[in-house]
């Protein structure tokens, strides 16, 4: 028996010995699929950064990221925890039916971020509309685990109402409510994005105040695709969780008659469909809506039913809205002020913009801090 008392010990030494082998004998990945980020290269030796404490915290990252079988271990914890009760420790709680839902954000940027879009509407003249999309814990509430930290949607939409004098605010969450109590998928499973049939749901409640007259479902192909594992996912540990499903509602009618121009700094790229199915073979299937995140996109529709340019001021919510809103507009500009850094109102102008819309989730909007450079 005295022997065996040594086992413990002899265990963990033989464990951090193999791992630290594993460590250095095993490639590098530079990409984690499952987290969706890269990995910490390794960090450059010197006296500075060694005596600054740099180098031993970039190392502490770089050992992090590289552990051999690290998704099993991320996995394991974040399934540790569940099951002693720190459900959502890693700010994403797992939830009834498959969701993944992130805990509420605070609303450290929000009045900033609220007055900022009300002067600039001010300021600009235009016809100007604010959607703004509700947390998915807020509409999806029954979902939720017993013990969670609680969504204040209606408090900030409240002070959405306060504020916008000149901007026109739409409020979707009854309409988002109504549309899941009805069983409708409104957000993605591991994703905090709206689903297509979210982002029609926002289309039709935008259509009085923008002006239109929204198409009926059936006006569209839709096409489903499996396999979509979102932000959430990568973000939670929770490996075992089952893929969404994303859909396609493409319009016949936009067939040869839309062209997408995308562009960075001083390059540009033109395509001819507001779909990048090439998005559709990998684990992020998302960025099928327009590409994905970019400065400046700009899209015209031959067979929109009017002659009007609105410009679109938005986060990643506005990709999956905006080839609904195309059919109305012979002109959209999507604008991102993360990657835009010149003069809006400039680009105004020179663009003969006839209308403003403004697309934001709460979460980000209450987090945002490129929204003030907005001039």
């Amino acid at each position: 028996m005295k022997k065996l008392r040594f086992v413990p010990a002899i265990v963990f030494v033989a464990f951090i010995f193999t791992m630290a082998i594993l460590f250095f004998a095993l490639p590098k990945a530079s990409y984690s699929p499952s987290e969706k980020r890269y990995l910490k290269e390794a960090p450059t030796f010197s006296a500075e950064t060694l005596f600054s404490g740099k180098f031993g915290e970039d190392f502490e990252k770089y050992l992090s990221d590289h552990t051999a079988f690290r998704n099993f271990w991320v996995g394991l914890n974040a399934y540790y925890n569940l099951g002693i009760g720190n459900n959502g420790v890693s700010g994403i709680y797992h939830c009834a039916d498959g969701y993944l839902v992130n805990d509420p954000t605070e609303d450290d940027r929000l009045l900033t971020n609220l007055q900022t879009i009300e002067d600039f509407a001010a300021a600009s003249g235009l016809d100007t509309t604010v959607v703004i999309a509700p947390s998915t814990g807020y509409i999806c509430s029954d979902i939720l685990p017993k013990v969670h930290r609680q969504y204040k949607d209606d408090a900030y939409f409240e002070q959405f109402e306060k504020i916008f004098k000149t901007a026109r605010f739409t409020d979707v969450r009854e309409a988002f409510s109504d549309a899941y109590m009805a069983g409708e998928q409104i957000y993605y499973k591991t994703d905090h994005h709206w689903t297509s049939a979210g982002a029609y749901t926002a289309y039709c409640a935008l259509s009085e105040q923008l002006g239109y007259t929204p198409k009926s479902k059936d006006s569209f192909n839709i096409s489903s695709y499996e396999g979509f594992y979102g932000t959430t996912y990568s973000s939670s540990g929770f490996w075992l969780t089952a893929p969404d499903t994303i859909e396609v509602w493409d319009d016949p009618a936009d067939d040869g008659k839309v062209s997408v121009t995308i562009t960075e700094g001083t390059e540009s790229e033109s395509y001819d469909d507001l779909f990048f199915y090439n998005h559709l073979e990998e684990d992020d299937k998302y960025p099928v809506f327009l590409d994905g995140n970019h400065a400046l996109t700009h899209i015209v529709n031959k067979a929109a039913d009017s002659k009007e340019k609105l410009m679109v001021i938005k986060d990643s919510f506005a990709h999956s809205l905006t080839p609904f809103l195309s059919a109305h507009y012979s002109e959209i500009v999507m604008v991102d002020m993360r990657y835009y850094k010149q003069s809006v109102s400039e680009l105004i102008e020179s663009e003969n913009i006839d209308q403003l819309l403004f697309v934001y989730s709460v979460d980000n909007l209450a987090t945002d801090t490129d929204i003030v450079w907005l001039e």
